[in-house]
């Protein structure tokens, strides 16, 4: 996510900011990456205060959660223009103090890198996989002073620089300011680079895919026809493309066995990690993650909320707005993969079981609407902790929860007079906040819903299921455009929890969903199961299968281990509440007609 918006007015004048006050100036070079280290340095000119703060951040764009970058950095060092060393005294684990200077401050620290994903960095004779917060320092004094940096790949091994930074001349980049150059993820890889021209409101944009693997290129050709089709398909949601600073858009993809799987959204680029590369699952694998990120270059990089602005570099990063910003963005995401034909209607209508199976069935429903899910991102967007958690009863990822609710509002814009869809929402919203970038509150989604389509209309539906926690009636929404709603089964149960083999028992290895047969029996996570209904427990017993000798209502007994003692107890097994959603048979040609304009290709 990107911390501060621009105009393409700041980019008009990049030789002017470069002149008209002092670079911050950084190097990074690679010698030692087999042991996954970086040799950075920074200079500030015109110091004009007699102690220089610089940091490291403890968060990232796109990530809501606290991430402590400073305990990877280690022979920090400060030096004067001459080369003297200067006093440095460390107030708190994230800062530097450096006094003694004469307005010049040179630092040099070395950094330790090893987990490549959207939010770290990682170094090694593959790749420098650069997250830029996880990876340089910065003086928040001078956050509004122009950034050069230098980068020195390893020629040795063929590296070439990709970032959405300004190339100045050979390996040199800059930035306008401190949050650009933190929304500026870089991959210095031997990787492979193809590009398409997108036309659009009298201007020529590149769209560039940067591919990093370890296997042969084959496949890649295949895979970026798909990328185009996303990109224009999702220009179609919108109406125009984003007027890209500098003029292109880069996707930083890296498919390798040594990172972590991750999308990782920013202002004119993403990152795109995965541990499959194209010929190993990654070309249908992957894909969903191309279409998610993409959009995000309207919605959520422009189309910004309010509370995230400006992005705070040194605490938690909250919002409100994480249903529509995360959630829509997820909606769209299958949606554009079955309009481009990437995957197929049956396949698109069965991803739906799933969805709406996690989100209304589950018990956090009870205690926090759209909105306060929203609110956990930054206990749950990557964040690190030891404690247990209740999520299975707590938490519903705003993620999935803003995916089923876009859903229900586009489906129910469709059965309103004059072809309203959730397309012609999003433009709306696009036009009112995103090309302007003027950042908006969840009142202004409200207001914008109800000029699209009625005050009653956006009242009933922000009053019912944001601001509350309401199911909308899929079984006639879905109905309508061709897809059969129900439950899974009547009779089947469900045991409500997890559960593994271990040392040829069960174990539970989940908190029990509040009401299911385990929870109601007294079991607990980390309980060791023996025998249910005299049947021991063990690797030739599937608790599926087991499952299907059994219906709903039936009483059993249980008996299991916790903390080195026996116990039992009696499951009334509780209906297994998951939905299925399939393709209606025969449909009717109005309902067929309604479908092909949802599902169908959108573009021009």
């Amino acid at each position: 996510m990107k911390p501060i918006c621009y105009t393409i007015t700041v980019f008009l004048f990049v030789t002017a900011s470069l002149f008209s006050q002092s670079n911050i100036n950084y190097e990074i070079s690679f010698k030692n990456a087999v042991h996954h280290e970086a040799e950075i340095s920074v200079e500030y000119r015109d110091v004009d205060s007699d102690t220089l703060s610089v940091r490291m951040s403890r968060t990232s764009p796109g990530r809501y959660a606290i991430h402590e970058f400073a305990k990877n950095v280690y022979g920090f060092k400060a030096f004067d223009e001459t080369g003297n060393a200067l006093r440095i005294t460390r107030p708190k684990p994230y800062q530097w103090d450096i006094s003694g200077h004469q307005g010049f401050v040179k630092v040099s620290y070395i950094l330790f890198a090893n987990h490549g994903d959207g939010t770290y960095s990682q170094v090694d004779e593959t790749h420098a996989h650069l997250n830029i917060p996880a990876t340089f320092m910065y003086a928040p004094y001078y956050n509004n002073r122009p950034i050069k940096i230098k980068f020195y790949p390893r020629e040795d091994l063929n590296w070439k620089v990709a970032t959405q930074l300004k190339l100045l001349s050979e390996n040199t980049y800059f930035a306008p300011d401190l949050d650009y150059f933190m929304d500026s993820p870089t991959e210095i890889s031997n990787h492979q680079l193809k590009s398409f021209t997108v036309q659009d409101q009298g201007k020529n944009y590149d769209i560039n895919f940067v591919l990093h693997q370890a296997d042969d290129y084959e496949g890649f050709d295949t895979y970026f026809e798909n990328v185009k089709k996303i990109v224009e398909s999702e220009i179609n949601v919108f109406g125009d493309l984003p007027d890209f600073d500098f003029g292109s858009y880069t996707f930083l993809s890296c498919y390798m066995e040594n990172v972590n799987g991750d999308g990782m959204e920013h202002r004119n680029s993403t990152v795109l990690t995965s541990l499959k590369s194209l010929q190993k699952g990654g070309a249908a694998n992957n894909i969903g993650t191309v279409a998610h990120e993409f959009f995000h270059a309207w919605n959520v990089e422009r189309i910004r909320p309010e509370s995230l602005k400006p992005f705070d570099y040194t605490e938690a990063n909250m919002s409100g707005e994480l249903w529509f910003a995360e959630g829509f963005t997820s909606y769209y995401t299958n949606l554009i993969l079955c309009r481009t034909e990437i995957i197929s209607r049956e396949a698109y209508t069965e991803s739906l079981s799933k969805l709406l199976s996690y989100v209304w069935n589950s018990p956090g429903r009870n205690y926090n609407n759209p909105i306060q899910m929203s609110y956990q991102a930054p206990f749950v967007d990557a964040a690190t902790s030891v404690d247990q958690v209740n999520w299975e009863n707590t938490f519903i990822s705003y993620y999935s929860y803003g995916h089923a609710l876009g859903l229900a509002l586009d489906l129910s814009l469709r059965n309103l007079e004059e072809d309203k869809t959730l397309d012609g929402y999003m433009k709306l919203v696009w036009q009112n906040y995103g090309k302007n970038e003027t950042p908006y509150t969840l009142k202004n989604l409200e207001d914008t819903l109800s000029d699209y389509a009625g005050g009653m209309f956006s009242q009933q539906f922000f009053k019912t299921y944001i601001y509350q926690s309401g199911m909308p009636d899929y079984k006639n929404l879905l109905a309508a455009v061709g897809i059969d709603f129900s439950n899974q089964s009547e009779t089947l149960p469900s045991f409500g929890a997890n559960i593994v083999n271990k040392n040829n028992k069960w174990l539970v290895n989940s908190n029990p969903q509040k009401e299911s047969s385990f929870y109601n029996a007294g079991l607990s996570k980390g309980d060791e199961i023996i025998s249910i209904d005299g049947k021991l427990t063990n690797n030739k017993l599937k608790p599926n299968e087991f499952l299907k000798s059994y219906k709903a209502g039936e009483t059993v007994k249980v008996v299991f281990n916790r903390f080195e003692n026996q116990y039992e107890s009696e499951i009334v097994f509780m209906r297994d509440p998951a939905f299925k959603t399939t393709l209606t048979e025969k449909p009717s040609k109005k309902v067929q007609q309604k479908q092909d304009k949802w599902l169908g290709s959108n573009r021009k």
